[in-house]
């Protein structure tokens, strides 16, 4: 497995957190341009961070959002780098190369499902949706999107289905663990978001079985290339294509959702069944073997 190859001379615990640490400040710094577009005069008692985001035009935050993972780059080869002297493939693949391929797979697959799932529900449900396209938005946007999305979706696959697998795999000396672990901090991580406040911490259910299949995709494929391609997909065309007043990031899409946000026993069926499916597709495609022994045994 390429985040534990024996070549490697993995340094203590303590290491990732330290890296973590400096990745979470590259990140702080990359968040700065924020500041200064944030209209102040509007800050209540009861105005939150996500209240003081959206009085920036929906382009122009989509923007700064998408900058402070730029600002990660730079942070996460230091870290690598310098402070593990690791070669960045250590956290990218147990390929020689990337295999753009198997970006470009998962890229499809995602994108089709999202479309799929979009145009789904609007021809059931047209009522809960409202055209919101705007040509000249809609170009900025698609720019944005394109540019620089892959590089926000990159750098979450890489810090937590990369570096910090690979921490956690040596500290608990499980992939199992290493697995459960970085899942349970990205599920976490995103406990703030407002889908989970409109809809509950119920919600946090979807991203712990996406983070699950994501993680399960990189022990059994030995690198991020499909979940490079399936994050960047699902991010990019969800933006594209449909946004609301309530989700993390509001675009200029084409639908906007005005239907009362809800989550039941249909929403976890729909996850419970797409996700695995996707699993199921990529075992096929790249005849992945030996499931018990890449997911649940030692690291070394």
């Amino acid at each position: 497995m390429f985040l534990w190859d024996k070549s490697y001379n993995l340094k203590g615990f303590w290491y990732y957190i330290l890296g973590s640490f400096i990745l979470i400040l590259f990140s702080t710094i990359g968040q700065i341009p924020l500041l200064f577009f944030v209209d102040y005069d509007s800050v209540t008692v009861d105005t939150t961070s996500v209240d003081l985001l959206n009085t920036i035009p929906s382009n122009l935050r989509l923007f700064l959002l998408m900058i402070s993972f730029v600002a990660v780059l730079p942070g996460i080869w230091l870290v690598v780098k310098k402070l593990h002297d690791l070669p960045l493939m250590s956290i990218l693949s147990g390929r020689k190369n990337i295999d753009y391929n198997r970006i470009l797979f998962s890229f499809c697959l995602s994108g089709a499902i999202i479309s799929l799932m979009v145009i789904t529900g609007y021809l059931i449900s047209p009522d809960n949706y409202e055209i919101n396209f705007k040509l000249k938005e809609f170009l900025i946007l698609l720019i944005i999107a394109v540019c620089l999305i892959p590089i926000q979706t990159s750098v979450e696959e890489i810090v937590f289905r990369g570096y910090l697998m690979q921490g956690f795999g040596y500290w608990f000396n499980s992939r199992f663990m290493a697995l459960f672990m970085s899942c349970s901090v990205f599920g976490i991580l995103h406990i703030a978001n407002p889908e989970v406040t409109q809809l509950g911490y119920g919600f946090i259910f979807v991203y712990f079985i996406v983070s699950f299949m994501l993680g399960i995709t990189v022990l059994m494929d030995d690198g991020l290339e499909l979940v490079l391609g399936f994050h960047a997909a699902n991010n990019i065309f969800i933006a594209l294509l449909l946004t609301s007043d309530w989700t993390v990031l509001q675009t200029e899409s084409v639908l906007k959702d005005i239907s009362d946000p809800t989550f039941g026993i249909y929403d976890i069926l729909t996850g419970s069944i797409l996700y695995p499916s996707v699993i199921y597709i990529f075992a096929k495609k790249y005849s992945w073997t030996n499931w018990k022994e890449k997911i649940f045994s030692r690291v070394r």
